[in-house]
């Protein structure tokens, strides 16, 4: 009769530990994230009523630090304008709708 034998079994884990974040670092970031967020909806949310009835559906670049906003139908050419201004800095994108959102489920 045969043995079978067995298969080393695969060794889950990190690709590279030593970049793992620590969870305050995490933490960190994300809180970071939340507070851009919220200043680039503030400025999104006091232009939207302005914009919403002649540009319903476009899209609006912010960014926060300068307070300027760059629109357009097509969401690339709004990114694009806000990236030739401001090369150097976050900025984020919004639809001009109800939400905000810009994307579909």
């Amino acid at each position: 009769m045969t043995e079978s034998t067995q298969k080393p079994r695969a060794r889950r884990g990190r690709i590279f530990p030593e970049r793992t974040l620590s969870p305050e670092e995490l933490a960190k970031r994300k809180a970071e994230r939340e507070a851009f967020h919220k200043r680039c909806r503030a400025i999104f949310e006091h232009v939207r009523p302005d914009l919403i009835d002649k540009h319903y559906g476009w899209y609006i670049a912010v960014e926060p630090d300068s307070g300027e906003f760059f629109i357009d139908k097509d969401i690339e050419v709004a990114h694009a304008k806000s990236i030739k201004k401001y090369p150097n800095a976050r900025h984020c994108v919004f639809c001009l709708n109800e939400t905000g959102a810009t994307g579909r489920i």
